[in-house]
């Protein structure tokens, strides 16, 4: 088996990595590469528990901001969305021969599993990625806040997060040629630069609880792999 430098990792995926940049709905493409870099995790022995969102189907805070629907509501129709992503997930992963499991914070029987602490630990340690959707099960709260609850409550040992470019950088480097990449930063340059690479409740929740968080590409093959070996890839953020 493969060395690995993280047992149980908690991988965030926003709602793009479903769909082509900036795109609407689920990319056939996009999500194989989504699974295929899922799969070759629990090929290597890595407990992977998934977070998605569903920017590409709703954004709550866009739809509350452009309608008359309220915030709550709105946030409550992106949950719904995340079960969506993560059912069709969980499907293409079966389809690798890999074991999956839905869990949801919104309860739906009929398509999926409630999330249940225990319950999760246990499909973890019989082999099988675990998927969590309905984000928190509470509007306001981000599917980033989300993701740092779920690693603290699993225990993870790192929080990938997933995203269309390298890691973090000191500006937009579609923008600008100049952009560095930060190989390391700590939680509090993140917090007090209110760099955009998480809210901060989510960086917050990781620091007290000893969670360090990689930011790197989903999109470039085996990257999330080479995370898991402990390989310099992206943005690594901790105490420092």
């Amino acid at each position: 088996m493969t060395k690995i430098s993280y047992q149980r990792v908690l991988l965030k995926i926003s709602g793009e990595g479903f769909s082509g940049t900036g795109g609407f709905g689920v990319s056939g493409p996009e999500l194989n590469t989504v699974a295929q870099q899922i799969a070759e995790l629990a090929a290597m022995g890595v407990q992977p528990a998934i977070v998605v969102g569903a920017g590409n189907l709703v954004r709550g805070t866009n739809l509350s901001r452009e309608t008359s629907i309220h915030r709550a509501t709105a946030d409550q129709m992106g949950m719904l969305a995340t079960v969506i992503n993560a059912i069709a997930l969980q499907d293409v992963l079966e389809g690798l021969g890999t074991s999956a499991r839905v869990m949801s914070a919104v309860e739906m029987a009929t398509v999926c599993e409630p999330f249940i602490r225990r319950r999760a630990l246990k499909h973890l340690e019989a082999g099988r990625v675990i998927i969590l959707a309905g984000g928190t099960g509470n509007p306001f709260f981000t599917t980033d806040t989300c993701a740092a609850l779920r690693a603290s409550e699993i225990q993870a040992d790192l929080l990938i997060k997933a995203t269309k470019v390298d890691g973090v950088y000191s500006a937009d480097p579609v923008q600008d040629a100049d952009a560095v990449l930060y190989e390391k930063l700590t939680y509090q340059q993140v917090l007090q630069d209110n760099l955009k690479i998480m809210d901060q409740t989510a960086i917050t929740m990781c620091r007290d609880n000893n969670i360090d968080i990689i930011v790197c590409n989903l999109m470039k093959k085996g990257t999330v792999a080479q995370v898991a070996q402990g390989d310099k890839t992206g943005t690594l953020i901790s105490k420092g």
